[in-house]
């Protein structure tokens, strides 16, 4: 059934984070309602809005990644592709940036 997906190590634990991710909000919400606020963001957002959009950037900026990573490699004359890691990282620094500043 899953054939067509290629799931490596980082894609799994990518997948993961979303998952429970989803979930912890989903208690949180439960327990402690949310209200709007204005953040950088030009809306004024909810958590889960925040979480929303900060996924959809998270999800933007692995698949730029994989799109520039041979790139990369010949701009910056490395000898292999940046590691997706690096992608992770930074997807998931800039969604805790979108839920604690957005």
């Amino acid at each position: 059934m899953f054939d067509w997906m290629v799931w490596t190590t980082p894609v799994a634990v990518f997948f993961s984070c979303i998952v429970a991710m989803l979930v912890a909000m989903t208690v949180w919400e439960i327990r402690s309602p949310t209200t709007l606020r204005k953040g950088f963001l030009p809306i004024a957002t909810t958590r889960g809005d925040r979480l929303f959009i900060g996924l959809l950037s998270a999800a933007y900026i692995n698949l730029a990644w994989v799109g520039l990573a041979g790139h990369f490699a010949g701009w910056f004359h490395l000898d292999e592709e940046p590691s997706v890691w690096i992608s992770f990282v930074l997807s998931m620094a800039f969604l805790a940036l979108v839920m604690r500043k957005g």
